[in-house]
Parts: structure tokens; C-alpha cells; sequence
């Protein structure tokens, strides 16, 4: 299996073009979510909190979390960089096509929907590191800009140790201008877009562990350094509609978790081993 960048350049970003703009989402009958949650997703640019795993589930998930962090990182890898993790790992590829994650994504997209992304993001206790305020889709090869986010709480993750940030509405502001990060600020990623609440109001997102919350590609957020003596895991998973093409090879990573790929664009990678 080819190994991805978590970041792919900002040449071969800027080499695109990409429809970075705001599509209101939502299906005409929703099975999971209300018209109050679409309509809050497509105002507010997230949905949260959605009950996900039992206590008993995430504690399950959490032990093999662990277990993984402890193969990583004695292979010489941190806890940021298990990224791509369906392509590698049966169990995240589970997680990836879970119904009960895959259910609200299809009230928003449809019936023909992506997973293309998982990456767990751990923030060790006292670990240093801030995730600058950024957009998803500044990232990532995919046009239009019909993505999102599905985080997944690992460990409880509130204000204390460093849960995300958003800024509501943002999202439909279009494609925001950046600046490369500079080392003092100890970005895990490397854009940082300065002065985000002339955006809009800043929503702070906790979560307890099994719970997630669901963001649009295009919403403004971050999270600050945790400095507490608790660990803070999420699994990010990204879905997107099955009319969205991706470049740089990036359709290789796509999986059909919910309805068919007419295009054929995706290239529906079998469940790892």
C-alpha cells in the first residue's frame, strides 16, 4: 500500500484547480440526524455531540489504541502519525465503515458516500503541541468542496486537555488566506490563519469518549496545546460525497461505505488484513 503524506506541498496545492466553496448539505428525508442538525450543520458549518460508542465499545477502541501508540512509537513513529490508518489497520477500516458513523454523513451527502481519511491525533499530557486554526479542504487535493470531518473522541476531550475549537459560520466564507506556522507556535500542521473570530464566534466542542462531532472541510478550527496531565486521542475519519475527484493519487485511499462510486473514481480499497 502506498504511503501517503499527511500534507501534500503547497506547490502541488497551488497546481490545482480546486472548487474551494461552501455546498449546503442535506438529504430531503434524513435517517439520523434532524432538520434542526442539518440546518444547524449547513449555519454553523458542525453538528455535536452524536452519541457513537457504548462505554464499553470505546474502551474496547481505546485498548487498541493503545496497543498501536506502543508499536508506533517503538518503531520510531509519534502519536500524531499513524494517518491513512484504514489502509493499514482491519479495525479502523471497521470503524471507517461503522453505520452508526456513516448513517448522519449519508443525511448530509446522500447515498453514495467516501471514506477517504483517518488519522488519530493524541495529544500526550503536557505534550506542547497546538493544532493552528486551519481550514480541512486548504489540505487536501479534493474538488468540490463536499468533505467532512467525523471526530471521534478516544479519551474524554473537554477545554482542560485541549479539545477542538470552531468557529461558527466560517465555513461559508470561502477559501481563507494563511500563512506558513512558524516554529514558536509548535503547530502539528503548518498553515496558521491569524484573527479567526473576525470570522465568527468561537465554539469550543467537548466530547466525552464514544461521542463525535461532524465538521464541514471549509470551518475554521484548531485546538490549543494540552497542558493538562490527561491525554487527549481523536480519530479523525473523512468522508465525502462520491461526485468529489481527488488528485495527487488521493483517490486511492477512497473506500465505498455507503451506496455505489458511478464514476468509478474511488478506488474502493479492500479491508486490510
Amino acid at each position: 500500500m502506498k504511503d501517503f503524506k499527511i500534507i501534500p506541498s503547497d506547490d502541488e496545492l497551488e497546481s490545482l484547480q480546486r472548487d474551494l466553496s461552501f455546498h449546503p448539505a442535506g438529504i430531503a428525508d434524513p435517517k439520523t440526524l434532524t432538520r434542526q442538525q442539518i440546518d444547524h450543520f449547513n449555519e454553523r458549518g458542525f453538528i455535536a455531540p452524536l452519541d457513537i460508542f457504548s462505554g464499553a465499545e470505546i474502551a474496547e477502541i481505546r485498548d487498541y489504541f493503545d496497543d498501536l501508540l506502543r508499536k508506533v512509537t517503538a518503531s520510531g513513529g509519534d502519536s500524531y502519525s499513524i494517518s491513512s490508518a484504514h489502509l493499514k489497520y482491519g479495525p479502523v477500516y471497521d470503524i471507517l465503515k461503522d453505520p452508526r458513523i456513516v448513517d448522519p454523513v449519508a443525511d448530509l451527502f446522500g447515498e453514495n458516500v467516501i471514506g477517504w481519511g483517518s488519522h488519530f491525533f493524541c495529544k500526550m499530557p503536557g505534550d506542547g503541541k497546538s493544532v493552528a486554526w486551519h481550514q480541512d479542504a486548504s489540505y487536501w487535493p479534493l474538488s468540490p468542496s463536499k468533505a467532512v470531518t467525523v471526530w471521534l473522541a478516544i479519551d474524554d476531550a473537554d477545554q482542560e486537555n485541549a479539545c477542538m475549537k470552531f468557529i461558527a459560520g466560517s465555513h461559508t466564507k470561502g477559501h481563507m488566506t494563511y500563512r506558513p506556522s512558524d516554529s514558536t507556535e509548535h503547530n502539528v500542521l503548518n498553515q496558521t490563519i491569524d484573527d479567526p473570530e473576525q470570522y465568527g464566534e468561537l465554539v469550543y466542542d467537548p466530547l466525552k469518549a464514544g461521542q463525535a462531532s461532524i465538521h464541514a472541510d471549509l470551518l475554521l478550527h484548531g485546538s490549543d496545546a494540552n497542558d493538562s496531565n490527561r491525554r487527549r486521542c481523536g480519530l479523525t475519519l473523512r468522508y465525502c460525497s462520491a461526485d468529489v475527484h481527488a488528485a495527487l493519487g488521493w483517490n486511492e485511499k477512497g473506500v465505498q461505505v455507503r451506496g455505489t462510486d458511478p464514476s468509478g473514481h474511488w478506488s474502493n480499497q479492500p479491508r486490510p488484513e
